[in-house]
This record gives structure tokens, C-alpha cells and sequence, in this order.
């Protein structure tokens, strides 16, 4: 028979000890400790006890894994222009501020004053040249009028064709998002099929892994849907 506790409490220390001491036969006692040193303390004790890692470690990890797959989603479908004006569109700029790259909304007010257009008015005039310069510089496609106060950028709208080609593109991000938080799915159970614990527990945490790969997906799939409704709206 093999048994397993998560803690090693004083109850659960003292269950382990009774177990030993009495007749029943027990081939591996599995625990699961925050505290190290009383855990090795068994383990030194009794050799039939099996530190186990903290299972649930991997299920954490795996979803910090599937945020930032939906994160970097987020900031790609960012970048594809829907014809109309939004701050959104600027959030992957960065401007140099007494040395250090800074977010362009820290240094900045921004804000839509119409449907084709994004102002932006910096906290210190002094930075305008340098906003429009990161700007430029960042690959987005958009073109800054410096008119010594502010920079305006106008963004023309999109023809039906150009419109389908930039869904199919949102469609493709939203998709490689799919696949890397289904890669992170395998490998979170290539880690849980090499625990040495039970198939109970194994199954639960598969289950974990799955229902975190099934949120993850509805939330890639809602971003998209919006991302497209943003693109085709006239």
C-alpha cells in the first residue's frame, strides 16, 4: 500500500511516525512539504518516505506560460491597424527619458480627437523629438506631424480588401497563440508523467492542465473576435 501527505504538520508527523510503529505493511509514503528540513528529517528516518516535488508548481507555471502567450497576443494584434484611431496602437513604443527606455503613455497624454486621428502631447516639450523619433523608429508604420506643440498622427481608412487581409492576419496571430499554449499543455504533462506519484493524482493534474488550456483558448478566441468585429466596422 503506498500513501501520500501534503504537510508535514505536527498531525501529519505524528500519523507518519504511528504508521511506521504499527503492523501495517506500506511499501512508499509520499510527501509533499514546504518545510524542507522536517521532510528530509523523515525521509533520514524512515526509508520508505518519497519527497515529492510541489505538484502543483507545474500547473502554476504552466499558466504564467499560457499569460504571456495571450500577453504577447494582445500587444501583436496591437500593431494591426483597424482603420480607425486608438491609443492601443502606440502601446509597444518606448521613449528615452534621462537615459532609461519609458513607456510613451508615462511621458505622454494620448488621445483620439476623431475617428482618423491620435494626438499626442508631451509632459515636457523638450521630448517631442524624441517621440516622434521613437515612433518612426518602431516599425508600425505610422508617420508623426511634429507641429511644435504636439504630434498628430492621422490614420487613413482601410479599403474592403485591405480589411480581409488584416483579419486573416489577426486570424494568424490568434492561431500561433493557440499553438504555444498548447505546446506549454504538453509539456506541463510530459513533466506530470514523470512524477513519481500516483495515476490518481497524475490524472488530476492533467485535468488541471486541460481546463487551463481550455480558458486560455476561449480567451485567444475572444480576442480575436473583438480584433475582427475592430477591423470589418466601418
Amino acid at each position: 500500500m503506498n500513501l501520500g501527505f501534503i504537510g508535514t504538520g505536527k498531525i501529519a508527523s505524528s500519523i507518519i511516525y504511528g504508521i511506521f510503529k504499527s503492523s501495517l505493511k506500506i511499501s512508499k509514503i509520499y510527501i509533499s512539504s514546504r518545510n524542507v528540513n522536517i521532510a528530509k528529517k523523515l525521509k533520514n528516518k524512515f526509508s520508505k518516505i518519497k519527497i515529492v516535488v510541489n505538484n502543483q508548481e507545474i500547473i502554476e507555471n504552466a499558466e504564467l506560460n499560457m499569460i504571456a502567450s495571450v500577453n504577447h497576443l494582445e500587444t501583436e494584434l496591437a500593431k494591426i491597424r483597424a482603420g480607425k484611431a486608438n491609443p492601443i496602437m502606440l502601446k509597444g513604443v518606448s521613449v528615452e527619458y534621462y537615459g532609461n527606455m519609458t513607456p510613451l503613455n508615462q511621458v505622454a497624454s494620448i488621445s483620439t480627437p476623431n475617428a482618423q486621428t491620435i494626438s499626442i502631447q508631451p509632459w515636457e516639450k523638450d521630448l517631442l523629438e524624441e517621440i516622434e523619433k521613437s515612433i518612426i523608429n518602431s516599425n508600425l508604420g505610422l508617420n508623426p506631424v511634429n507641429n511644435g506643440e504636439s504630434l498628430l498622427i492621422n490614420i487613413p481608412p482601410l479599403t474592403e480588401e485591405r480589411r480581409m487581409e488584416l483579419t486573416k492576419l489577426a486570424k494568424s496571430e490568434s492561431e500561433s497563440a493557440k499553438v504555444s499554449i498548447r505546446n506549454t499543455r504538453k509539456d506541463a504533462n510530459n513533466k506530470i508523467k514523470g512524477l513519481d506519484i500516483s495515476d490518481d493524482l497524475k490524472s488530476n493534474l492533467e485535468i488541471d492542465s486541460q481546463e487551463l488550456t481550455d480558458k486560455y483558448i476561449k480567451k485567444v478566441d475572444e480576442m480575436f473576435t473583438l480584433k475582427e468585429k475592430d477591423i470589418l466596422t466601418l
